[in-house]
C-alpha cells in the first residue's frame, strides 16, 4: 500500500508542469484577450455582485443568481481552505500562499469565461431544469462531441476523488476532536447528503444561499481574532510570503524546508483546487441563473475566486504563519495546523470544535455540490435517470474518503484536475473570441441601456 501511494504522489508531481502551463498560460491568454477586465473594472465587477447579491434576478433560469453563486461558493470554499492552505504552506513554504494568489488573480478570467459560456450554450432537462456545463459548451459551441464526452467521463473521476478530500478531511476533524471512528463520520455525512439532494437543484440552492455566507462569516471572525492577538506578527507573515516565493526556504523546527519549485507546485495546485478556476464546475452551477446576459453572472465568477482564493485562504494562510505552528508541527499532521494555530487563542477545545463545525459545513456543502456536478455528468452521458443512480455511486467515494490516507485522497485529487483542466482550458481558448463578444456586447449595449433605464441618461461605454 505504501509502494501505491508512492506511485500516486509521484504521478501527482508529474501533473505539476502541464498543469501550470495550461491555467497560468490560459490564464494569462484570457486576461489579455478581454483587455484585463478584472483590474480595470473590478469596482464596477464587486457593485454588481457584492452590493446587490440578494436581488431576485430578471431573467430565465431554475434559481436566482445569489443562489447560483452561493452554490458555486459551496463547491470552492471548502476544505482546501482550511486543511488545504497548511498543507500547501508544509510541503511548499510560505511562498506556496503567494502562487495561490497568482493563479487566483489570472483564475479570474478563467473563471468568468466559464460562466459566461455556461449560460450562452445551456439548455433545459426533462423536469424543466436549466442545465449546462463544459460538456455542454465543448458539445454545442465546437461541436466537439468526443471530447465533451471525455470531459464528462473525466469529471466523474473528479468528482469522487474531491468528494473523497472533503469526507477525508471532514472525518479527521471528527475523529480529532471527538473520537468519532471515520467510517460513522462518512455514514451520516452520506445519509444527509441523500436527503437534501432530494429536492434538485432549487433545494440545494436554497439550503447553500442561508448556510454558505454564514458559515465564511464565522470562520472569517474567528481568524480575525487570532489574527488581530498576533498583529505583530503580520507584517512578517506577509514577508515571508513574498520572499519564499523566489527563494528557497531552509528546514525549522517540524518544517522540512522547501524549495521554490515545491512553493510553485503546490501554491498552484492547492490554489487551483480552492477557487476550481479551469475545471469548469462553476459553469455548472451557474447555468441555473435567472439572468438577462450571461457577463453579469460572469462576473460572479470573479467574486467567487476572490472571496475564496484572495480573502478566505489569505486570511487561514495568515493565521498559519503569524502563530507559528507552521514550524513546529509536521507536514504529515498539515491538516491540524489551524486547529493548533487558533488553539493558542481560544483553547485546545474550542479551537477544536470551531474547526470542526467550520469543516463539517465547508466540506458538506462542498460534498453536495461536487455530488450535484457529478450528477449533471451522468446525464449528459446517460440521461436523466442515470443522474439520480449517479448520486447513490458518490456515495461510495464518502465512505471511501473517510477512511483513505490524506496522501493518497490528495494526490489522486491532483492527477484527477490535471487531467480535467486539459479538455476545459482548451475549449476556453477556442470559445475565447465569443467570451470577448459577449463581454463587449454587454458594455456596450446591456449596460448602456440598463443605465439610461435606471437614469434617463447614456452614457457612452466601449470598455473593452
Amino acid at each position: 500500500m505504501d509502494s501505491f501511494m508512492n506511485f500516486v504522489a509521484r504521478v501527482s508531481e508529474f501533473t505539476t508542469v502541464p498543469l501550470m502551463i495550461l491555467l497560468v498560460g490560459g490564464g494569462i491568454f484570457l486576461t489579455i484577450k478581454l483587455g484585463f477586465f478584472q483590474f480595470k473594472y473590478f469596482p464596477h465587477i464587486m457593485k454588481l455582485t457584492f452590493g446587490s447579491m440578494f436581488k431576485k434576478g430578471d431573467g430565465e433560469g431554475t434559481v436566482t443568481p445569489f443562489q447560483a453563486v452561493s452554490s458555486a461558493l459551496a463547491s470552492t470554499v471548502g476544505a482546501a481552505n482550511i486543511i488545504g492552505v497548511p498543507v500547501a504552506i508544509a510541503l511548499g513554504g510560505p511562498g506556496a500562499v503567494f502562487w495561490m494568489w497568482m493563479v487566483a488573480i489570472i483564475g479570474m478570467a478563467t473563471k468568468y469565461s466559464e460562466v459566461v459560456l455556461g449560460l450562452k450554450y445551456r439548455t433545459t432537462n426533462k423536469k424543466g431544469e436549466y442545465i449546462g456545463g463544459p460538456m455542454y459548451y465543448i458539445d454545442r459551441g465546437l461541436g466537439w462531441k468526443k471530447t465533451a464526452i471525455m470531459f464528462a467521463v473525466i469529471q466523474l473521476l473528479v468528482v469522487f476523488a474531491s468528494t473523497s478530500v472533503q469526507s477525508n478531511s471532514l472525518a479527521g476533524a471528527f475523529s480529532g476532536s471527538f473520537q468519532i471512528p471515520p467510517i460513522v463520520t462518512g455514514i451520516v455525512v452520506s445519509a444527509l447528503i441523500v436527503l437534501v439532494m432530494f429536492g434538485g437543484l432549487t433545494s440545494i440552492g436554497k439550503f447553500a444561499e442561508k448556510v454558505v455566507p454564514s458559515m465564511v462569516v464565522l470562520y472569517l471572525a474567528a481568524s480575525l481574532i487570532v489574527i488581530i492577538l498576533h498583529i505583530d506578527a503580520v507584517p512578517n507573515a506577509f514577508y515571508m510570503i513574498f520572499k519564499y516565493a523566489f527563494t528557497p526556504i531552509s528546514a525549522a523546527g517540524g518544517f522540512a524546508g522547501a524549495a521554490v519549485a515545491a512553493a510553485i507546485r503546490w501554491g498552484i495546485a492547492r490554489g487551483v483546487y480552492s477557487n476550481e478556476a479551469g475545471m469548469g464546475s462553476a459553469a455548472i452551477f451557474h447555468a441555473g441563473a435567472k439572468i438577462k446576459h450571461p457577463a453579469s453572472q460572469g462576473f460572479w465568477g470573479v467574486f467567487e475566486v476572490f472571496v475564496d482564493t484572495i480573502v478566505v485562504c489569505t486570511i487561514t494562510a495568515v493565521v498559519i504563519l503569524s502563530t507559528d505552528v507552521w514550524q513546529t508541527v509536521e507536514a504529515s499532521a498539515a491538516a491540524g495546523m489551524t486547529a493548533q494555530a487558533m488553539a493558542s487563542v481560544f483553547g485546545s477545545g474550542p479551537a477544536g470544535l470551531i474547526i470542526t463545525v467550520a469543516v463539517f459545513i465547508f466540506a458538506f456543502t462542498t460534498i453536495l455540490m461536487v455530488v450535484y456536478a457529478g450528477e449533471k455528468q451522468a446525464e449528459y452521458l446517460f440521461g436523466y435517470k442515470a443522474s439520480i443512480v449517479s448520486r447513490y455511486i458518490f456515495i461510495g467515494a464518502v465512505l471511501f474518503g473517510s477512511v483513505g490516507s490524506l496522501l493518497l485522497v490528495w494526490s489522486l485529487l491532483d492527477i484527477m484536475l490535471a487531467l480535467i483542466v486539459v479538455p476545459n482550458m482548451t475549449a476556453l481558448l477556442f470559445l475565447s473570441g465569443k467570451v470577448k463578444d459577449i463581454t463587449v456586447d454587454y458594455f456596450t449595449n446591456y449596460y448602456k441601456r440598463s443605465q439610461s433605464r435606471s437614469r434617463g441618461i447614456g452614457k457612452k461605454n466601449k470598455l473593452i
